[in-house]
């Protein structure tokens, strides 16, 4: 199981982050929804994430995006774009103009959520199943990802915790995504960050 830390918005955590013994596969940053409070202004954002990555994968995390800011990100250190509100076709012109990975993000409520899956599946590199509440983590039921095939790459969101006992998730998802559980009063908090990536590695060696 891998695992994925959003929603870092300063150079001291995302410095930490890279060059933690088990760094996490993937790191995102919130590039256009302004109304998170972990939203990175695109001047902040440029300084940021030019960087030496190492070994993790940069993901711009992007709700409903138009030309303007997929153009002024197209130069950018990113490596895959995650994609909240943008339709299959939407989904396949921009992972074809701007040459990126594409993680499609589902907000899930029932099993008709779930089943979205299906249409992206052959446009998108990684399928996340998240919760209706965007950055506000949450609750969904994870039983409802029982039926999605193995062969779909699913990366897991909502109301998991940093000390939560992660190999449950692994039987159910690829990826674990995890922003405010990893915060104390409103900031990324570093000793949580290093519990949540022990705990990972830890499942990763079990299995």
């Amino acid at each position: 199981m891998e695992s994925k830390i959003c929603g870092v918005k300063d150079s001291v955590t995302l410095n930490y982050i890279i060059n933690h013994k088990y760094s996490p596969k993937f790191v995102g940053f919130i590039t256009n929804y302004l109304k998170s409070k972990r939203y990175v202004e695109h001047e902040n954002l440029k300084k940021l994430i030019n960087v030496e990555k190492k070994e993790v994968k940069f993901v711009s995390v992007l709700v409903n995006p138009n030309k303007n800011i997929l153009n002024k990100i197209k130069n950018l250190n990113f490596d895959y774009y995650q994609l909240y509100d943008v339709s299959p076709e939407k989904t396949k012109i921009i992972k074809k103009k701007y040459n990126r990975k594409i993680i499609s993000a589902l907000t899930i409520e029932n099993k008709k959520d779930v089943d979205r899956y299906k249409e992206y599946a052959k446009i998108s590199d990684i399928i996340l199943f998240d919760s209706k509440g965007y950055e506000k983590s949450a609750n969904f039921n994870h039983a409802l990802l029982s039926h999605v095939p193995k062969s779909i790459n699913k990366m897991l969101a909502g109301n998991i915790q940093y000390n939560d006992d992660l190999d449950k998730y692994s039987k159910i998802t690829d990826i674990i995504d995890i922003s405010g559980s990893l915060e104390t009063s409103g900031k990324k908090d570093i000793s949580k960050i290093n519990i949540f990536l022990k705990n990972v590695s830890k499942v990763k060696n079990e299995n």
